[in-house]
C-alpha cells in the first residue's frame, strides 16, 4: 500500500515538474508569429529571413489563410521590403 501511494505521488510530482510547450506547429498550420505575432517568444529573424517567410507563407494562399489574413501577409512584407530597401540605401531616407 506504501509503495503504491510513493508511485501515484511521484507521479504528480513528475507530471507538475515537466515544463509546458507549445506543439510545434505542422507544415499546414498559419504561421501564428508572422500573422499576430503570437507564439513567438524565441523568434528573432533577420529582416532577409522574415521576407523569406512571409513569401512562403503568402504562397499557401488561401488552402490555409482567409483573405483578410493573406491582405495583412502581403502588407507586412510590403513594410519589410520597405525598411531593407531604406537600410540599404536604396529608399531614400533623411
Amino acid at each position: 500500500m506504501r509503495k503504491m501511494t510513493v508511485m501515484i505521488m511521484s507521479t504528480f510530482l513528475l507530471a507538475a515538474a515537466v515544463p509546458a510547450f507549445p506543439a510545434e506547429m505542422t507544415k499546414g498550420q498559419k504561421d501564428e508569429c508572422l500573422l499576430a505575432s503570437k507564439n513567438c517568444a524565441s523568434q528573432v529573424d533577420s529582416i532577409q529571413k522574415k521576407i523569406k517567410k512571409l513569401n512562403a507563407e503568402i504562397k499557401k494562399g488561401d488552402k490555409v489563410y482567409s483573405p483578410e489574413e493573406l491582405k495583412k501577409l502581403e502588407t507586412k512584407l510590403t513594410e519589410a521590403n520597405d525598411l531593407l530597401d531604406t537600410m540599404l540605401g536604396l529608399k531614400g531616407g533623411n
